[in-house]
């Protein structure tokens, strides 16, 4: 097994130990393995934030194309788990929280509508560190995400948050409440916040 695969292997099992005496030895952070995976990428995508640490302070490119299909960047794939520090490590390291990859997704969009509810304490944090509440992704804002997808509460702390009350967020609510008695309750909030939120736009 040749070094860049003995790397990419201790960065996706998490053996930090490992990683820093293969770059210590001289393995190059970057370098990809035989199948085109680098040890960040890895690393990244199995939540291992010491092992992102050593290889981001080793010189491993943060905004690197990631994925087996080179469709993510390391903040995209942070994005979608639920452990806000890995978003940390990788905006102290120079990562943007833009739009990015082939399919030019927003951060932010995906931190709120992963998992079953969204990540709030990512989004959090992508917030506090000036990220755009608005961002649109694919013509769609993150609040508008939520509601298409059924994350209530996360759209009702977008709303909380500042987010826009679009009139197509109030149009998606409307429908999705209209689907069944079960999802006109679960709506029910989210249909308040928006009023809430338009009156105090108008006032």
């Amino acid at each position: 097994m040749d070094i860049p695969d003995r790397l990419t292997r201790a960065a996706e099992n998490g053996d930090a130990a490992a990683v820093a005496r293969l770059l210590d030895a001289g393995a190059e952070a970057d370098a990809p393995n035989s199948v085109r995976r680098t040890a960040l990428d890895l690393a990244v995508n199995a939540g291992h934030v010491d092992v992102v640490r050593l290889l981001l302070a080793a010189g491993a490119d943060p905004c690197r194309r990631t994925g087996e299909y080179r469709e993510l960047t390391p903040m995209l794939q942070a994005a979608m788990r639920p452990d806000p520090e890995m978003i940390r490590v990788l905006l102290d390291a120079g990562a943007s929280m833009d739009a990015q990859g082939p399919m030019e997704w927003v951060p932010l969009v995906v931190a709120a509508t992963s998992g079953d509810r969204g990540h709030p304490q990512t989004v959090v944090l992508l917030l506090d560190r000036g990220a755009d509440i608005d961002a649109v992704m694919k013509g769609r804002t993150a609040l508008e995400y939520a509601l298409t997808t059924g994350r209530t509460l996360m759209a009702r702390w977008l709303l909380g948050r500042g987010a826009a009350p679009t009139e197509y967020a109030l149009g998606l609510a409307h429908s999705r409440a209209r689907q069944s008695p079960e999802d006109a309750k679960k709506y029910a909030p989210v249909l308040g916040a928006l009023h809430a939120r338009l009156s105090e736009l108008d006032g």
